[in-house]
């Protein structure tokens, strides 16, 4: 597998911190893969620019700072204007097809997905869409298994909502899974 580096950014209360610690907590707890995650936000709890990163390798993690993104999320404009640079050429962009409309140019792989219009349509609730994120990167990236990135979601979300978050992340799961095999 290698070093694998991916990025989830947004803004404050996306909620990305969280997906960012429940992906490395999958790859580390479930998979026993050498996971390392780290997190960056602006002075404003909400509504600044914010981002997680998460780094999984089956070598030894030397450096716990990502450097060279294979994958970018990007949920807002901002974030991707922010941080598309980071990418290496050949990784992947994914974007939230609705709040990033303008995609800047560069050698990597694009895929637009309505991550925050299916966590409030499909699932009710447009506070799981950093859920339905994880759901779409998880079959994106296909180095941690959907049971294990399922087993770290339920450790993690408030008693009560586990249905909710299993909902939002096999709705993530489904719509990459099929951007991604056409």
């Amino acid at each position: 597998m290698g070093r694998y580096e991916i990025r989830f950014s947004g803004s404050g209360g996306q909620g990305l911190i969280l997906a960012g610690v429940i992906f490395a907590e999958a790859a580390a707890i479930y998979e026993g893969i050498n996971a390392v995650q780290s997190q960056s936000y602006g002075p404003e709890a909400r509504g600044g620019a914010s981002k997680s990163e998460v780094i999984i390798s089956d070598e030894t993690i030397n450096y716990p700072k990502a450097t060279n993104i294979d994958l970018l999320l990007a949920l807002t404009q901002e974030s991707c204007n922010k941080y598309y640079k980071d990418l290496k050429e050949g990784g992947i962009l994914l974007v939230d097809e609705d709040f990033v409309t303008e995609i800047p140019e560069g050698n990597y792989r694009v895929i637009k997905l309505p991550i925050i219009r299916a966590a409030q349509e499909k699932v009710g609730k447009a506070f799981v869409a950093n859920i339905v994120a994880i759901g779409a990167i998880t079959a994106i990236v296909g180095k941690v298994s959907y049971e294990s990135v399922e087993k770290a979601v339920l450790s993690r979300v408030p008693k009560g909502t586990e249905e909710l978050n299993k909902l939002a992340l096999q709705i993530g799961y489904e719509m990459a899974k099929e951007k991604v095999t056409r």
